[in-house]
């Protein structure tokens, strides 16, 4: 990622009292990403075909418009267990397609996007980062009725009451008085200390907009009321105007989270530790008999029904086993299952939970994409899983992405398509992408000169074209930041032709670092050392 040090002047109007503006400069300096230009799929409103040229895409139209399809089909809830791939040649857009699918969906569909190479973990196991990530990409919209006091701080006084003396304290607060006020009227409400003291972490003050929850006495800001607007020049603070309706009403709360947040809220149990004393008195001094399985099995459901009649909590402690490399497989064996089984457990106990919610309608499930990049990268364990992954029942919309034609399967003796299993491809809904024209790369290469604040000439861009023809797109845009530093340090503000020979001197592509190589390493005895497998490079 890249930071633009140009300077982009941005005019700023605040509004002050008597009609008196103030205009004021300052410089603003933006963050250019790989696809920072691409703000959308670029289609038409109406009929959902591909704009040639919109939201900073260039092409690609029958990928887009098959994309505009997909993103459709999550919005409506019609494309949950399917998975569709993305194939083409490096540098033809496809992960730039998936990054302008999320923006499509919004903030509110998940969207996860991950490389193949990420599942390989010495800790985790591979099937486990999927589990992971598929359950991050499956949301959940929960909805809540609360009773809330809502309205515009008029009066905010709190009430004191002298103690005794014997006690050596003061005057201490016996209650708040607040006056909240709306558009249809105003009530006077008695508030306990303790809801004071949130009132001042939160430095509310009289003119403030505030909520307050009947049930759990939790105090929002919400902002400044509007009337207060022109009250100063200039003000940090964010205006809302007065609350409708009555102080008193039921708000719905809607939270959207996914399944991964669940799994985490519910990882670590809480609650009184005290209730499991009478159970460590009992087994502190433990007789020396056999324990069985059976014995086990009975235990567990003794335990299992202290939890949930609430008389007992469980605790996870900690097993430290030293020297852990004298057990033999057997042990790791039981090791790993026994902690893939709770992990199994605690998911099938908040899927529980996700099902009755939705029952009840207090939620709504919100299947969303998992984007698998350079998925060629996974191995043949990790297809097998997302195959009967897409199968059950909560799964959400899996998006692959692959440069590869026709290669061998990872950790397998089988060739297939993409990389990719045969039956698995079976499932899939393939749409390709094809390589850039001339015009396109010329296009590609002006949206992200502007996006990137760098000026071309004529002679540039054209060669910049060759460039991209010949060696690669991601190539030639990589030039455009040393291209303008060249043509800054030669006093120039537009870059030209001679910049950006000068940056093929000084950075080499892949393919003529390639061929460089492969002439200095053909013949052995002049152009380097073997060592092994690998060939070394001259000094």
């Amino acid at each position: 990622m890249e930071v633009d040090s140009s300077q982009s002047n941005v005019l700023i109007q605040v509004p002050a009292t008597g009609g008196r503006k103030i205009e004021e400069k300052f410089n603003k300096k933006a963050r250019i990403a790989a696809h920072s230009h691409v703000k959308g799929l670029g289609l038409n409103s109406t009929n959902g075909e591909a704009l040639n040229n919109a939201s900073g895409f260039v092409g690609q139209c029958a990928a887009r418009e098959a994309a505009g399809i997909i993103v459709e089909l999550v919005k409506q809830k019609k494309m949950a267990g399917r998975a569709v791939l993305f194939a083409g040649p490096p540098g033809t857009g496809k992960t730039a397609i998936a990054m302008a699918m999320a923006q499509e969906l919004g903030d509110k569909v998940p969207f996860v996007p991950m490389v193949g190479s990420e599942v390989f973990s010495s800790e985790v196991k591979k099937t486990e980062v999927l589990v992971e990530n598929i359950r991050k990409a499956i949301g959940l919209r929960v909805k809540e009725t609360k009773e809330v006091f809502e309205g515009e701080v008029v009066e905010l006084s709190p009430k004191e009451i002298e103690n005794s003396p014997l006690t050596g304290l003061g005057k201490t607060i016996s209650h708040v008085m607040c006056t909240l006020k709306t558009t249809k009227g105003s009530r006077e409400l008695r508030l306990d200390p303790s809801i004071y003291d949130s009132l001042l972490k939160q430095k509310v003050s009289v003119g403030d907009v505030i909520y307050i929850e009947a049930g759990s006495g939790t105090v929002k800001r919400l902002g400044r009321s509007d009337i207060f607007a022109n009250e100063f020049d200039l003000d940090a603070d964010e205006f809302v105007p007065m609350p409708k309706g009555d102080v008193h009403k039921s708000k719905e709360l809607v939270q959207y989270v996914n399944l991964h947040d669940f799994d985490s809220a519910n990882s670590a149990p809480h609650g009184k530790a005290g209730d499991m004393m009478t159970m460590l008195s009992q087994i502190l001094k433990p007789k020396k008999t056999e324990i069985t399985e059976k014995l086990r099995n009975e235990v567990n459901k003794v335990v299992n029904q202290l939890i949930e009649s609430g008389q007992a909590e469980l605790l996870p402690g900690v097993l430290f086993i030293d020297e852990v490399h004298m057990l033999d497989l057997e042990c790791f064996t039981f090791l790993h299952r026994a902690l893939e089984s709770e992990i199994k457990k605690l998911r099938n106990e908040v899927n529980k939970v996700v099902n009755q919610l939705i029952e009840s309608g207090q939620a709504e499930l919100l299947p969303g994409v998992l984007f698998i990049d350079e998925v060629h990268m996974l191995d043949l364990e990790c297809f097998t899983f997302l195959h009967r992954a897409l199968e059950s029942e909560i799964s959400p919309i899996i998006v692959f992405a692959t440069n590869r034609g026709r290669t061998k399967i990872r950790n397998s003796d089988e060739i297939g398509f993409y990389g990719i299993p045969s039956d698995l491809i079976d499932r899939l809904l393939i749409v390709p992408t094809k390589l850039y024209s001339v015009d396109e790369i010329s296009l590609i290469i002006q949206i992200r000169a502007d996006a990137e604040c760098v000026q071309l000439d004529e002679l540039a861009l054209k060669r910049l074209c060759e460039i991209g023809m010949n060696a690669s797109l991601r190539y030639t845009i990589q030039l455009l930041t040393p291209a303008k530093l060249l043509a800054i340090i030669g006093g120039r503000k537009i870059v030209e032709r001679e910049d950006v020979n000068e940056c093929l001197d000084l950075f080499i592509d892949s393919r003529t670092s390639a061929k460089l190589i492969k002439e200095e390493n053909k013949n052995e005895g002049i152009g380097g050392r073997k060592s092994g497998n690998d060939v070394e490079m001259n000094e």
